[in-house]
Formats: structure tokens, C-alpha cells, sequence
């Protein structure tokens, strides 16, 4: 099951469990086993680095887990797991991306300077006049 472009799972160390949906389904719901548990046990795979290992047990726990009981079929709930494993796999290995520092340009410093012009003129104006004038 590949996860992101450089890395993929085998098939063979996700723990898929079915029982029975609470979701839709009728009288039919009742008697199958529509539900589906995806399992990932990071600290057993042999497909993750110890780098990936860490970043994914950091962000998620040592046990990913997916659960579909959407649609009617336990064939279709089955895709869904997995698809919603593999979003959360990725997610978690994602290195994100480092942040830059920047500057202001010159033309929002002029306008935050002018905007404070203003406001001290608008203050100096609302107060009393001194004695003076």
C-alpha cells in the first residue's frame, strides 16, 4: 500500500477486523460484518525507517487505526479503511515545511507609519486646548 511517493506498506502488516456495522443497512445490517478496523503497528513494521518509526509514533501512538462502517458493503468499507490509514499514515510523516524568517516591505512600514500619524493627530485634536491657546 504505498503511503507517499518514496514510502509504502505491505498489505501483510495491516490488521484488518470486520464486525457488525451500526451504520446503514436495514435487517441485513444485523447479520454481516460490515464493519472494518484497519490496524498499523509502527513499531513492528519493517517497511518504516526508525526516523519514519519515531516522526509517525510522536504524532499518532505506536498503533494507527482506521475504521469504516459507511457504506452497506464490507468490500467497500474495506477500500475506505484503508484509504483513511494510509491519509493518516501520511500525515503523520510529513516533515513540515521550515519556516522563514521575513521582513516588512517598505511600503507596509510606510503605510503602519502614516496609520500612526494619523491616529496621534486624531488623539491631539480630541484633546482639551491648553491654556494657551
Amino acid at each position: 500500500m504505498p503511503i507517499t511517493r518514496t514510502t509504502a506498506i505491505p498489505l501483510s502488516e495491516v490488521v484488518l477486523r470486520a464486525s457488525r456495522s451500526s451504520g446503514p443497512g436495514g435487517q441485513h445490517a444485523n447479520v454481516t460484518a460490515s464493519r472494518i478496523e484497519a490496524s498499523f503497528d509502527v513499531r513492528t513494521s519493517t517497511a518504516l525507517s526508525d526516523e519514519q518509526k519515531r516522526r509517525v509514533i510522536a504524532r499518532t501512538g505506536p498503533r494507527v487505526v482506521a475504521v469504516a462502517q459507511d457504506a452497506r458493503s464490507q468490500l467497500r468499507n474495506r477500500e475506505l479503511a484503508l484509504e483513511r490509514l494510509r491519509r493518516r499514515l501520511a500525515g503523520a510523516l510529513a516533515m513540515p515545511a521550515p519556516r522563514r524568517a521575513t521582513t516588512p516591505s517598505q511600503a507596509s512600514v510606510a503605510r503602519r507609519l502614516e496609520l500612526k500619524r494619523r491616529q496621534a493627530q486624531r488623539k491631539r485634536r480630541r484633546a482639551r486646548p491648553s491654556s494657551e491657546e
